[in-house]
């Protein structure tokens, strides 16, 4: 990723946190990025992130970080199936139970096959990610209303624990999604390179003056 033409800040209105992500759209996406949140405790998220030219996910690593713990995890997908690796230093699980946290297990998956039906992944607490239905799916340039069904490889923050979910993308016009997972809805606001500019409950874009 020799070059970074785009440069997408958001700061968090769920929680006191930002994200700041550097992306290269010519060919699918090249991006790598960063996030800073307060809870569940304090912690430092970095991944970088790999498409296909449909901008299906082919590789996502992702590490996050906190006083007195490290964890990674990556995610690889080739003939239809993911390959999940993980390394852990320290214990989140006492860092969580210290602050008043149930503790949340080891990071990954214990059974990749779960994720076969996902092409997309999703990681907590980021704006970034959304682009990637978005954009593989053609939206929000497919017709209004009407619900695209897709299964994601759903990476929790800060324990990258990694999950499969359901979610729904609905286009509402040339500006904006209705994004939809279990019992949550949000409309999101897109921009013209249909990245979020606003995700109500999650992150709001911050633009350079």
């Amino acid at each position: 990723m020799s070059t970074m033409p785009k440069s997408l800040f958001w700061t968090r209105t769920d929680t006191a946190g930002a994200e700041h992500a550097l992306v290269d759209d010519g060919q699918g996406l090249a991006a790598r990025g960063s996030q800073l949140a307060v809870d569940p405790i304090p912690y430092t998220c970095r991944y970088q992130l790999a498409t296909d030219p449909e901008w299906a996910t082919v590789r996502c690593e992702v590490e996050a970080e906190g006083s007195g713990w490290l964890r990674s995890v990556r995610l690889e997908r080739a003939a239809d199936r993911w390959r999940v690796t993980t390394t852990e230093q320290g214990d989140l699980d006492a860092a969580l139970t210290a602050a008043g946290h149930p503790p949340v297990g080891l990071p990954g998956t214990d059974d990749p096959d779960r994720l076969a039906a996902a092409l997309d992944v999703d990681l907590g607490g980021s704006a970034l990610f959304n682009a990637l239905p978005v954009r593989r799916l053609g939206l929000p340039a497919a017709p209004a209303d009407v619900p695209h069904r897709i299964v994601v490889a759903w990476v929790l923050v800060p324990s990258l624990v990694v999950v499969p979910a359901e979610q729904v993308y609905t286009p509402l016009g040339p500006g904006g999604v209705r994004f939809t997972s279990d019992t949550f809805t949000a409309d999101i606001d897109l921009d013209a390179d249909r990245y979020v500019r606003r995700y109500p409950g999650l992150a709001e874009r911050i633009d350079p003056r």
